[in-house]
């Protein structure tokens, strides 16, 4: 460490004088440092080597103007960016946001969340994170497809299936994939494995839509299990109604749990007789055929709408909050403990903020950070990347088992890391820590560079 760095809070100290006005990228910085500091202090070679200074310097950032013309016939212009955070144990590899709150904060802080979670899927694979200020919502195809393939004329610059693998994130579908994935082909001259979440027809992987709800699913049974019990009876909530939210909801009730709410940036359904399996289908034609407001699930079944407002104060016995960053905060959680919430899965990046993870942590509920929880979606892009360089694809159940495999393994890495030795599992230090040796390990044989 630089001489005047002594403690964790030292450390934070100075990636915020280096860091200024990036309230996204610090917050996730302070938690890796907290966790990771008694693993460095055991480890003087790590200090020398400034491995943590290191690890929160992208290895490369790139900004760039992405213009495009609108329906209108209008010009536009948005800014684009990749981060390409860490590639000690492998390509850069992660998804594309596309949303109008894309800045530089929010892309560093998902991309060094992106170098842990990576890690922890065992699969050679460094971290990254991009997208632009673009929102698709509301756009035509027109619209949609020339922006995209605008944005993809410049990226094509520094990526490669060997050098960086996006995959999608907010705003990117297999639409939006299948345009980039079409004018890198254009321009390259050549069909590769640069882009995972591909159409089936074109390189795509089965369970890869499904794999992050599921991957959360499967690590909240993991925590289950530990604890002698599992989903059968279950009241679960859930935020957000997009990927991720759809898949924990479909995987869950195959489980035998009870799902009682979803949600969109205009409020939330609370269905008290659950969603089942007829229901669901009926939010994901909603969601990804007609592109419609979760009221008018509540309007077309006659449930509970509660506008402008979070699912957290409804009685349940587990949380996957699965929508966006800092979404449920320390009020939150303390209304999701006094009514008998006993665990909380993220399905989504940071959704919990630091205060909110206190309470749970105070009240000793299961709780399963990001990083660890939703890693079942780069887990299959992983998974997507080694069927390319194959060129051979696995089945549905083939997928699905790894995919449940690498689950398993990233919680038996957190309790290996975070228990304390009284029986409580700090899931947030297990998976901090299991990632940041795998990366520090691979920098220091890798020297200075």
């Amino acid at each position: 460490m630089s001489s005047n760095i002594k403690t964790a809070e030292d450390f934070i100290a100075y990636a915020k004088e280096r860091n200024p006005n990036q309230p996204e990228f610090i917050q996730a910085v302070e938690e890796v440092a907290h966790s990771v500091w008694e693993h460095l202090s055991n480890h003087p070679e790590l200090q020398r080597s400034k491995i943590l200074e290191r690890m929160i310097e992208p290895e490369r950032v790139i900004m760039f103007r992405v213009p495009w013309i609108d329906d209108r016939g209008e010009f536009q212009v948005n800014r684009g960016y990749r981060i390409q955070m860490n590639s000690a144990i492998g390509p850069y590899k992660g998804g594309l946001r596309f949303h109008p709150s894309v800045n530089l904060s929010i892309l560093k802080f998902l991309a060094f969340e992106q170098v842990y979670k990576n890690s922890l899927t065992t699969l050679p694979m460094g971290g990254g994170k991009g997208g632009a200020d673009f929102n698709p919502k509301g756009k035509s195809d027109n619209e949609v497809m020339p922006f995209f393939q605008s944005f993809m004329t410049e990226l094509q610059r520094h990526v490669g299936a060997n050098l960086d693998v996006p995959a999608g994130d907010i705003g990117v579908g297999g639409r939006e994939v299948g345009y980039m994935f079409g004018q890198y082909k254009r321009l390259k001259n050549e069909f590769t494995g640069v882009l995972t979440g591909k159409g089936k027809t074109f390189g795509g992987s089965l369970i890869r839509p499904e794999a992050t709800g599921y991957g959360c699913v499967y690590f909240m049974q993991e925590m289950l299990k530990r604890k002698g019990k599992d989903f059968k009876g279950k009241t679960c909530v859930i935020s957000g109604s997009g990927n991720v939210s759809q898949y924990t909801a479909e995987k869950l009730i195959e489980l035998g749990a009870k799902v009682v709410t979803m949600s969109d940036s205009g409020g939330y359904i609370y269905d008290k007789d659950g969603i089942d399996a007829a229901k669901l289908a009926w939010i994901m034609d909603l969601k990804n055929v007609k592109r419609g407001r979760i009221k008018a699930y509540a309007d077309h079944y006659g449930c509970e709408y509660h506008e402008g407002q979070r699912p957290w104060g409804v009685k349940c016995d587990l949380a996957f909050p699965s929508a966006t960053q800092n979404e449920l905060n320390e009020s939150e959680a303390k209304a999701l403990v006094e009514n008998g919430c006993e665990g909380v899965a993220e399905g989504a990046n940071m959704p919990s903020t630091p205060a909110a993870i206190e309470v749970f942590q105070a009240a000793k509920i299961l709780f399963a950070p990001g990083k660890a929880s939703n890693a079942g979606g780069v887990a299959t892009s992983g998974l997507e990347m080694s069927q390319n360089s194959l060129r051979y694809g696995w089945t549905r159940e083939e997928v699905d088992e790894k995919l449940n495999n690498i689950m398993k393994s990233i919680h038996e890495t957190c309790v290996q890391h975070g228990s304390n030795g009284n029986g409580y599992v700090d899931y947030v230090k297990g998976a901090n820590v299991g990632g940041f040796v795998k990366v520090a390990e691979a920098m220091m044989a890798q020297g200075l560079v």
